[in-house]
């Protein structure tokens, strides 16, 4: 039997389609559908309920397979990648996957160390929604992950990478950059200039407002944090930004910055990689540095 059926079977389980199956191992539908019979008839048994229009779950053996499968493919990803790359050896290159504010604002340090230490590996870093890093890290497209609230998934691996205060952002003439701390409360009624509702950042300030009883005027919204910026910039309205986004704007005094008065509200970031997927030496050693530099931050 060839190892890549018994992939794309557990790729099959994981997105539950078998088009998602035929993504993550760049095969057609039709592919899938044939390895995915051919184990059926190995085993005398149906492995996988499929329906029109319906998410594909695995049987009570498929289930088994499935559980029995992962340790055994990730050991086998582990030797494929220790007889490719020898022992200490960090070459190559390394896919990573980030959202606007945490790849623009805190990877560059720890990307400028970590290429200095290492030039003989190529960072490549790309810029997507929340949910599309996700997607990458689960189809094969970037070796790591990085987003704001990480949330579990169980074909991922999520490592901690410390955390953003969120503070209100202003433009430089408004009328509360006096104070040096500010009330929630004092945004109501202001327009206010937000993520959009699917965003993890988003859903944080949503909670913080709604436990501290306070209902804002959106007045726009947008998908990132570079648009926000410059809406705030302009004068348009206010909004809840992380810090290290708006360093810079605070450095030339294009926007200020106040702490809220009930409290620092921080969010997390976390790191992602597939669990059943070995990584390589050079996408270990960016993982290690990631997790000294921003964790002590």
């Amino acid at each position: 039997m060839h190892v890549e059926t018994l992939r794309t079977f557990c790729d099959l389980v994981e997105t539950g389609s078998f088009s998602g199956a035929a993504k993550r191992n760049r095969v057609t539908q039709s592919a899938v559908s044939q390895q995915l019979q051919k184990l059926e008839q190995r085993y005398g048994c149906k492995l996988l309920e499929r329906a029109p229009r319906a998410i594909a779950k695995p049987t009570e053996a498929g289930r088994t397979l499935y559980v029995g499968l992962l340790p055994l493919l990730e050991g086998l990803n582990t030797l494929e990648r220790s007889l490719r790359e020898p022992a200490g050896t960090i070459a190559g290159s390394v896919r990573v996957a980030t959202v606007y504010s945490v790849g623009l604002h805190t990877l560059p340090r720890p990307m400028q160390k970590f290429l200095r230490a290492h030039p003989q590996v190529g960072l490549k870093l790309e810029y997507l929604r929340t949910d599309r890093v996700y997607d990458a890290c689960l189809d094969g497209e970037a070796d790591l992950g990085i987003v704001a609230l990480p949330s579990k998934r169980p074909q991922l691996q999520i490592v901690p990478l410390g955390q953003d205060e969120l503070v209100i952002a202003l433009p430089p003439d408004h009328a509360l950059v006096r104070k040096r701390a500010l009330s929630l409360r004092v945004l109501e009624g202001l327009p206010f200039i937000a993520f959009e509702r699917d965003i993890p950042t988003r859903k944080l300030i949503d909670r913080e407002l709604r436990r501290h009883g306070v209902t804002l005027s959106y007045a726009m919204e947008f998908d990132n944090v570079e648009t926000i910026k410059r809406s705030v910039e302009a004068g348009l309205g206010v909004s809840i930004l992380p810090l290290p986004a708006i360093a810079n704007e605070v450095h030339f005094g294009t926007l200020r910055a106040r702490r809220f008065q009930e409290g620092p509200l921080h969010r997390p970031l976390g790191l992602l990689y597939r669990r059943n997927h070995a990584l390589g030496n050079a996408a270990r050693a960016f993982l290690a540095l990631l997790t000294r530099e921003l964790r002590s931050a």
